[in-house]
């Protein structure tokens, strides 16, 4: 199992921004990823908040060997000609790092921004379904044409590509059938923040119940078109289900135990941000980093 962190775009990078992507790769974290929207929940959208290509970008040049990546990209506000282009480019200043986090999107603050109606459940699904085979030729071949119900390219050439081959690796996020099935398609790994229906009211037990169903589907998703999911790296991000891995270092590796049990191999945990959701003992947080997984 692998830790992982997930730092929000909250600071200017000169006044400490910098500092805590350097802070997480001397901590040992495997990757560190940042949310891609153009804003989010409060109390995050009334305070700063800065663009996540951007700022992975600069942690590139910060950092020598922490990967780096997006929890995540959604079709929200991309598009996957110019997307594909970005990452490229961020592959390159990083010297191969960088994982990209994909998902379907909600409907916050990025589902509107741009002056659009927030799609349904369905809607959201579709462009997903076309975003990420688009987006996986863009990144794999160096000239694309394509003409899709909601993207197309043309003769859009992304070279040289990306310094990891065939091109960088795709986490998708999934929880429904379809998305399980662009995941075991698509995905070098597979992402989840459990079960939402248990976060608030549900039990450490039936979250646990709830993922490894949740393990289960991906397999029969992956079985569908003949692909082995066993070997599919499997991303929890934290601060979602009903357990508080944070309280402790013992509470951390209980709650590890439990989760590499079911399969999980790699754990990402929020940075924490003082009077949020997100709050938590910096020193106890240091500690599960350099000591969380030695058990």
């Amino acid at each position: 199992m692998r830790l992982s962190t997930v730092i929000l775009p909250i600071k200017r990078w000169h006044e400490g921004g910098r500092d805590v992507w350097q802070r997480a790769e001397e901590l040992g974290f495997n990757t560190a990823y940042t949310y891609d929207h153009l804003t989010w929940r409060v109390p995050f959208r009334d305070g700063p908040w800065f663009g996540a290509l951007p700022t992975l970008t600069a942690a590139a040049g910060a950092t020598t060997r922490l990967r780096l990546g997006t929890l995540v990209t959604s079709p929200n506000f991309r598009h996957p000609v110019t997307l594909a282009k970005e990452l490229t480019s961020i592959d390159d200043i990083s010297g191969g790092r960088v994982t990209l986090g994909i998902g379907a999107g909600g409907t916050g603050f990025d589902a509107t921004a741009l002056g659009q109606q927030p799609w349904t459940p369905r809607e959201r699904a579709d462009r997903l379904g076309e975003f990420v085979p688009l987006l996986d030729r863009l990144l794999s071949e160096g000239e694309v044409s394509h003409a899709g119900t909601h993207y197309s390219a043309h003769e859009a050439r992304n070279l040289p590509g990306c310094v990891q081959r065939p091109r960088l690796p795709f986490a998708v996020a999934a929880t429904g059938p379809r998305g399980m099935r662009l995941a075991a398609r698509h995905g070098q790994a597979w992402v989840t923040t459990g079960d939402p229906k248990i976060s608030a009211t549900g039990t450490p037990a039936q979250s646990l119940d709830a993922i490894k169903g949740q393990i289960s589907r991906l397999a029969d998703a992956g079985a569908e078109i003949g692909r082995d999911t066993s070997t599919m790296e499997k991303i929890l991000l934290t601060g979602f289900t009903p357990d508080r891995p944070l309280d402790s270092l013992a509470a951390f590796q209980d709650f590890a135990a439990a989760h590499a049990e079911l399969g999980i191999t790699e754990l990402v945990l929020h940075w924490p941000i003082p009077d949020t959701i997100f709050a938590a003992d910096q020193k106890v947080f240091e500690q599960i980093a350099v000591e969380g997984l030695s058990a």
